[in-house]
C-alpha cells in the first residue's frame, strides 16, 4: 500500500467503501514505509492506517473507528 509502485492498490484504499474497509500488516514482511526494509511487526499498521487516512481524505482517527468497528463487525466474537 505504501510503495510508491502500488498505485492500483491505492486507488482502491481511496474508493472502497467505508464499511469495506480494514487496514492490516503483513508481518514480519513488507514493512511499510518509512520502515521498508525492516522486519515488519504489528505496530506498524498504524502507519499504513495513517497512510490510506491521507489518500481518503480522512483523519487518521476517523480510519482507526471506522476500521476497528469494521473489525468487530466481521468478527463479531472477538468482542465476546
Amino acid at each position: 500500500m505504501t510503495f510508491k509502485n502500488a498505485r492500483d492498490l491505492q486507488d482502491t484504499a481511496r474508493t472502497i467503501p467505508s464499511e469495506k474497509l480494514l487496514v492490516e500488516t503483513d508481518s514480519p514482511f513488507l514493512a511499510p514505509v518509512p520502515h521498508r526494509g525492516k522486519t515488519c511487526e504489528p505496530a506498524f499498521v498504524a502507519d499504513t492506517a495513517a497512510f490510506v487516512a491521507e489518500l481518503r481524505g480522512e483523519s487518521p482517527e476517523q480510519i482507526a473507528r471506522t476500521t476497528t468497528a469494521n473489525f468487530f463487525q466481521l468478527f463479531d466474537k472477538a468482542a465476546a
